[in-house]
């Protein structure tokens, strides 16, 4: 990748112990040019893995082949090493540390994204590895747990603005505790599946009531960091098939109730597809990535419980749709990380400007 990958978005944080009479400076925008690659680019095999999950619930619903689904499989984990390994090789040769990006108050919740992606392919993997990919998955739900409780202890220890919160902030504990619901439920653990999801659920009604908050009462974000706002449309279809693996792919009460959530919040993302349309195009269109697949795995599976007239043209519309957009959005990451149009970080200022941060 290109060294203006490593262009960072960072925000000003005065640790908790500081004046508190002194008011918290602004958040602020400040693009550095420093070669490092950014914890949001994580988001490249979290979108993969999440279209993956979309074919193979085709595959199962016996709309498509299941080759497809494992080619797609195999380029999320590829897409996984790859990402990791490029952002731990620049970490260690272009200054600054992974402590420092952790605790950054933006970039940091996409640090989540690397034991989630990688609990995503363990899980499916072990149909065919199961002792291996158990255990694998396993350990990435323990990492995972773990980064979840530290980044919320951060909120005690580290004093932040609110114009520093964004959509990301449900992904270290609403996104992990489902999708690690759906791997128990996967596996037949069912105790730990309904606590996961139990957690989600706790966490999406706290972290998305401040998210709106913020969006509705503060100064809109940066065009850079306004696609994030797809993540808080997400929980619901990630919930639903969490639910459905720990339930056994029955409707319920719950999957009801999540399937009303679900229909609402997608709405208010269709009628924001005009604002995202006119915003120039960086790798923080990736946000919109996981959400589109776990939309149309969800409404897959749906469709197909239902099985009423024309239910395979609906669903496959609903594949078609979040194929289209994450192929779209992984052809134009192409050409941008290839230097020929476009930005490749999450900010929007020339080097060494700044500028308001409203995220």
């Amino acid at each position: 990748m290109p060294d203006d990958v490593g262009t960072t978005l960072t925000s000003h944080v005065r640790p908790r112990g500081d004046n508190a009479m002194t008011p918290a400076p602004r958040s602020r925008v400040r693009s550095t040019r420093t070669g490092r690659a950014p914890l949001s680019s994580l988001g490249i095999p979290f979108g993969l893995s999440g279209l993956a999950g979309t074919w193979t619930m085709a595959a199962h619903t016996s709309l498509t082949p299941n080759i497809i689904a494992e080619g797609l499989w195999i380029l999320a984990a590829a897409a996984w090493i790859v990402v990791v390994t490029n952002y731990l090789r620049r970490s260690g040769y272009h200054g600054g540390s992974i402590g420092e990006d952790l605790r950054d108050p933006v970039q940091g919740p996409f640090a989540s994204l690397a034991p989630t992606s990688a609990l995503l392919v363990c899980t499916h993997y072990a149909q065919y590895f199961p002792i291996v990919g158990r255990i694998a998955t396993g350990v990435f739900m323990v990492i995972g747990l773990l980064f979840g409780a530290w980044f919320l202890a951060q909120f005690a220890l580290r004093e932040r603005s609110i114009d520093s919160i964004h959509g990301g902030y449900l992904l270290p504990t609403v996104a992990a505790a489902f999708i690690i619901g759906q791997g128990a439920g996967t596996f037949g653990w069912t105790l730990l599946g309904e606590a996961a999801i139990a957690v989600g659920i706790l966490f999406w009604l706290m972290l998305g009531t401040i998210i709106l908050a913020r969006i509705a009462f503060r100064p809109a974000p940066p065009d850079a960091l306004l696609p994030t706002f797809a993540i808080w449309s997400a929980p619901p279809a990630v919930a639903g098939n969490a639910w459905f693996a720990v339930n056994g792919g029955r409707v319920d009460l719950v999957e009801t109730m999540l399937l009303g959530a679900f229909v609402v919040l997608i709405l208010v993302q269709l009628m924001m597809l005009g604002t995202y349309w006119r915003l120039p195009f960086t790798l923080g269109f990736w946000a919109f990535t996981f959400t589109a697949a776990s939309s149309g795995t969800y409404t897959a599976h749906w469709l197909a419980l239902w099985g009423g007239p024309g239910h395979a043209v609906w669903a496959w519309l609903a594949i078609g749709v979040a194929t289209m957009l994450i192929g779209s959005i992984a052809v134009r990451s192409v050409a941008l990380l290839s230097g020929r149009t476009g930005k490749t970080s999450w900010a929007d200022p020339k080097p060494g400007e700044s500028g308001p941060c409203s995220p």
